[in-house]
This record gives C-alpha cells, structure tokens and sequence, in this order.
C-alpha cells in the first residue's frame, strides 16, 4: 500500500548544487538537511530548488556546492506557522542521489507526476497579455494517513479545462517544479523577498476514468 501512495507522487531533477547543507530536523536519531539546487529551464534560466536529504544519503559534512547531482523523491509540504498564520512550505524530499559528471541535453532535468484530489476550487484568470492561466491546489495522499499540498498552475487550455474542475475531483498531472520570486509585505514600512514553488502543469487528467480527457500545453 505504501509504494502505490509513493506512486502518487514522483520527482526526478538534475541540477547543480547552490548551497551548503544545513540541519533541519532529526527523526529516530536520523538528520535531515536542506540543500538547494539549481535546474535550468528550456528557456535558459534557472530554478532554484529545495531539497530534503538524510544523512544516510550523502556525507552533508562536505561542500558540493557546483557538483551537478540527479535525485529522485517526492514533493512535498508541510505548515509552518508564523506571523499568527500558516505558511505552506514546500521541497523535495530526496529518496535517491547520484553525483554526475555533467547534465546530460537528452535527459529531462525536472519531470513531476502526481495523483491527487483538488482540494480548493481553482482560480482562473487572464494574464495581461491575454492567456488564460489555472491555479490548482492538490492533495496527494503520503503513507500514515498524511496529504502534501501542492500548488499546480495550468496554462492555455488546460487553464480553460481546469476551471470546470470541482472540488473533491481527482487529478493526474505531469509537470515540472518552478520557482517564482515576490515580495511578502510584512507591515507599512516591512517588506521580505520570498520565493514560491509550484507545479508547471504540462499534461493532465480529470476524473477516476483517466484517458476521457488528456489535454497538452499549447
């Protein structure tokens, strides 16, 4: 049962390493750091994203930083609660690492697949140069009876598409992890510089009969 719930929710993403390790939580006597990677998008620029690694995985004691390494894991999240609120934090959690000599142009260097169920009615709008775009938020199911939230924007069609979806539907999407920079304004004269993560939706399908609807990105 565990491994059909790990299927739920797959990541595999080559980049460089852009930080150093750092703790952020032990369980059972096992430490889990964080690490960022860097991860080129088609159009030459750059993601930078979050990892969680054991410390069974790879010796965090060392520098790595602009060694390319190839995980595979999960994406996930968890509440953080600050500023008398929740705040939606999300990374990859690591289950696999591979250090590699260089990125490989016939190897996908981001690719995400979850299966999950919409858990908020999605949000459509027009951007100002008039394409439509979606935002999903989803739950996919983790082992012990645990859901990560995912945040997914579609776009063009799938954007038209999601609009209709209802709450409670279950949704199979393929994609990649972005990271999107903004400003968080903390009172009248505070601001911070934040970064959000999301899923880039490219391919999606609705409903428990997957294969009736199969939309790709213009």
């Amino acid at each position: 049962m565990a491994d059909k719930i790990i299927e739920n929710n797959q990541v595999s993403m080559v980049g460089v390493v852009a930080s150093e390790f750092v703790k952020s939580h032990e369980v059972y006597g096992e430490g889990f750091y964080m690490v960022d990677i860097l991860v080129k998008r088609l159009s030459g620029s750059e993601d930078r994203i979050p990892l969680m690694v054991s410390e069974r995985l790879v010796d965090v004691t060392q520098s790595y930083l602009g060694e390319y390494i190839q995980v595979q894991g999960q994406f996930r999240s968890y509440n953080r609660h600050e500023e008398k609120k929740n705040r939606l934090v999300l990374s990859v959690f690591v289950r696999e690492l591979t250090f590699v000599e260089e990125e490989d142009d016939s190897v996908e260097t981001n690719l995400i697949e979850l299966n999950g169920y919409i858990c908020k009615p999605p949000v459509h709008r027009m951007t100002p140069l008039g394409r439509e775009i979606a935002d999903v938020l989803l739950a996919v199911n983790r082992p012990y009876g645990k859901s990560d939230y995912i945040p997914c924007i579609c776009w063009g069609r799938n954007a038209n598409f999601a609009r209709s979806f209802e709450v409670g539907g279950r949704l199979h999407i393929w994609g990649r992890i972005q990271s999107r920079e903004y400003i968080k304004k903390l009172s009248e004269t505070e601001t911070e510089k934040r970064t959000a993560y999301e899923v880039s939706v490219s391919k999606l399908e609705y409903g428990e009969n997957y294969g009736d609807t199969d939309l790709l990105n213009e």
